[in-house]
């Protein structure tokens, strides 16, 4: 069972034999946010800490920053509740650090507490940790997140509660097994408010997904499995809000087609940026892209 914490604790980690406190800002249940706004602060976020960290894995935060921020802002995903609050597990642990930058975004966690991350002694390392304000599931396996999820969704059936719980996949981890597993269990036994969001950007470590592992038709595999799939462009969050509504009759899975590095000219398709960090002047490359979008945004 996932026990409720309260939403203003400051949780605490040990990392080696230093202990690092946790600065937690509790949002407001009537924050509104926009939800493609949002997106674009996210990017401009992941910019400027992995540059700062020197880490790579940007390509990967870059094609699901829409999509975070779809979920975040939907209307019916309640994180603000001190019990019974909606779950949400990052299974495409690697792109954490756009996870990070909508929990600050929303008021989660602070942009103090953030800046450290990458530093020696932070909380915050590229993957996720359960210890952390707004983790509900440490994650970076590929292939287990979708099983959390479904434990997740199962026990608020047991619970007897209304919670629903979202799932972000890449489309890589759906080589795995394990993946379909959760699946087809969640699928036979039509788990409820619950939704798997995938981001099919098409790339994978060592190269293109449709070469290594080809699982087209994709949302047809889905279907099979006993889940309600609806597919968007993953970079139009009006779609992908629609998209994102959970169901009373079973699990849904957003099937969302994305640009790996979206929103960053150079690296948008390009393999490399799934490990890279960025040199001074492919940053302010990368800023001056972003930053340009929201100019637009704002108008």
């Amino acid at each position: 069972m996932i026990e409720d914490e309260p939403t203003g604790a400051v949780p605490s980690t040990t990392i080696g034999r230093s202990r690092v406190e946790v600065e937690v800002h509790v949002p407001s249940n009537n924050q509104t946010l926009d939800a493609a706004t949002l997106a674009t602060d996210v990017r401009r976020r992941v910019l400027d800490l992995s540059y700062q960290a020197h880490v790579g894995h940007i390509g990967s935060c870059l094609s699901v920053a829409d999509a975070l921020a779809a979920v975040y802002a939907a209307p019916w995903f309640d994180f603000h509740r001190a019990h019974g609050r909606d779950r949400f597990v990052m299974a495409k642990g690697h792109a954490g650090l756009a996870l990070y930058a909508v929990l600050e975004a929303v008021g989660v966690i602070s942009p103090d507490s953030l800046d450290t991350f990458g530093r020696d002694g932070s909380s915050f390392g590229v993957h996720p940790e359960h210890h952390l304000p707004g983790i509900d599931f440490s994650t970076g396996s590929l292939g287990q997140g979708l099983g959390m999820a479904v434990g997740a969704a199962l026990a608020a059936r047991v619970q007897r509660s209304e919670r629903s719980t979202v799932a972000l996949l890449s489309d890589a981890e759906c080589n795995s097994g394990a993946t379909w597993e959760a699946a087809s269990f969640a699928g036979h036994h039509r788990l409820a408010r619950l939704v798997a969001v995938v981001d099919v950007n098409g790339q994978q470590a060592l190269g293109p997904t449709r070469e290594i592992c080809d699982q087209e038709p994709f949302a047809e595999r889905w279907r099979c499995a006993g889940w309600e799939a609806r597919e968007v462009s993953g970079h139009d969050v009006a779609a992908l809000t629609a998209a994102l509504e959970p169901s009373t009759a079973g699990p849904v899975v957003v099937v969302a087609r994305t640009l790996f590095g979206s929103g960053v000219s150079f690296m948008e398709g390009q393999l490399e940026w799934h490990y890279l960090p960025m040199t001074p002047e492919q940053y302010d490359a990368a800023r001056a892209d972003v930053d340009a979008a929201r100019a637009v945004d704002a108008r």
